[in-house]
């Protein structure tokens, strides 16, 4: 009895998770950059007291629940702006910003240049060059594939762009940023940058809505379970104990 509440419990509680998770990813469908992060469930096998549990105990004492979430780098389709100071990245790699919790990564190229003529996020953080932030004076402004800067003709700096091994865990920062363990980020070799362009997310509605309508159910599914245990414990504590006593 206690080990199926106790799985209920958990299963209630990494569906609700899950449920977050999907409903952020749907809104976000339009967001620029943004990309979709995937439920990761793994299982803990409850304790006995260093005891060694027989086989069955270790079914009903295996209890899943959510242990993570892993971002999808999955290339979201790129669409044409016109904008010079719009920029995509074709390939697995992330601009540099400065924020004020450190240095921070995204997709989401949709740029300004400040009053102070530094080129920024769409939240006013500076994004960065090889040389620390990128001051822009001037048009026009013209950005290679590899992320050399040129106003007026003139090399002005260049981006920095960097990519990550496929094992680095990568983390959700506030906003669109991304946040990774120190010395992670590597020089892009495999990236292009795409001026007059933004990559939209990378998000299939569709699957994400499928997913959406499995969790509820799956929700729904545990509470019932816990009412049914509710009610049995209820029974014991007010029938059967009485005639045992």
């Amino acid at each position: 009895m206690n080990s199926g509440y106790y799985a209920a419990c958990t299963g209630l509680i990494s569906r609700t998770e899950a449920l977050d998770t999907i409903a952020h990813n749907l809104a976000n469908t339009s967001t620029v950059g943004f990309r979709a992060r995937h439920n990761i469930f793994s299982s803990v096998l409850a304790s006995n007291g260093g005891d060694t549990l027989s086989v069955l105990n270790q079914d009903v004492n295996d209890f899943g629940i959510l242990s993570a979430t892993r971002v999808d780098r999955l290339q979201g389709a790129l669409a044409k702006t016109g904008n010079d100071l719009d920029l995509a990245i074709e390939g697995p790699g992330y601009f540099s910003v400065q924020t004020a919790a450190g240095i921070a990564y995204t997709r989401a190229g949709n740029f300004r240049v400040s009053p102070e003529s530094q080129l920024t996020t769409a939240t006013g953080d500076p994004v960065l060059g090889e040389n620390g932030p990128v001051t822009l004076v001037g048009t026009p402004i013209s950005i290679s594939a590899d992320g050399t800067i040129s106003v007026k003709g003139a090399v002005a700096g260049k981006l920095n762009i960097v990519e990550f091994d496929a094992a680095t865990q990568l983390q959700d920062a506030q906003g669109m940023y991304t946040k990774a363990p120190a010395g992670a980020g590597k020089p892009a070799t495999r990236s292009s940058v795409r001026q007059g362009m933004l990559e939209n997310s990378n998000i299939n509605p569709v699957t994400s809505v499928v997913e959406l309508i499995e969790a509820q159910r799956e929700v729904e599914t545990m509470r019932r379970v816990l009412t049914i245990f509710n009610s049995e414990l209820d029974k014991t504590a007010s029938q059967d104990l009485p005639r045992i006593s």
